[in-house]
């Protein structure tokens, strides 16, 4: 019950709170803070840490769009883990220009919370637009490439995003109105 009194927390502030509990900060901003340039060797922690942002294209990275998505998908995970019975130890939503992140320490199999997040990622209509990262207790960042997954696909076109992005494929506009239809159907899904 705790989870989702912390996930409406979220909903309803505007728009999203930023918590800093001191541990889970620290542990998380030393392994997040060059955003998985860093292999996150040498860093011990009990629990795997969930790294979780939205993917936006263009140079404008914290919006009122981004920052919305952001907050279904801080519901989402925390349903995820009430869902299967874990404990969210800590965590912490911080906001800097390369768009809001939720940093979540999930007492839960790394593997397991991996797998599930994936499966949140492809299952929810926002899903396409977050990037959830796992780091186990030992320091080890579980990828898609880990289950043998395919790199992500363009949200227009369905070719590779990363390709699509390098070549400049797309019209920024078009990913944007993309992005902000994918938000009005979660939004419509809602309960009131």
């Amino acid at each position: 019950m705790a989870a989702r009194t912390r996930a409406t927390a979220y909903r309803s502030a505007p728009p999203y709170r930023i918590h800093r509990p001191r541990d889970c900060c620290r542990a998380l901003s030393r392994r997040f803070s060059d955003r998985c340039g860093a292999s996150g060797e040498g860093i011990s922690h009990a629990t795997p840490l969930v790294s979780f942002t939205v993917v936006a294209p263009g140079p404008m990275k914290d919006s009122a769009l981004t920052r919305r998505i952001f907050n279904h998908g801080v519901t989402a995970l925390h349903t995820l883990a009430e869902e299967y019975g874990w404990t969210i130890r800590e965590q912490a939503a911080l906001a800097s220009a390369s768009g809001p992140e939720g940093l979540l320490a999930i007492d839960a199999p790394a593997q397991a919370l991996k797998q599930a997040t994936i499966a949140l990622e492809q299952r929810y209509p926002l899903g396409r637009l977050w990037d959830i990262d796992v780091l186990t207790a030992e320091g080890e960042i579980l990828s898609r490439r880990h289950f043998a997954l395919p790199a992500r696909r363009c949200l227009l076109c369905g070719q590779s995003a990363a390709e699509c992005a390098r070549g400049k494929t797309h019209a920024l506009t078009d990913l944007l109105t993309h992005m902000e239809a994918l938000l009005h159907d979660a939004d419509s899904r809602q309960p009131d």
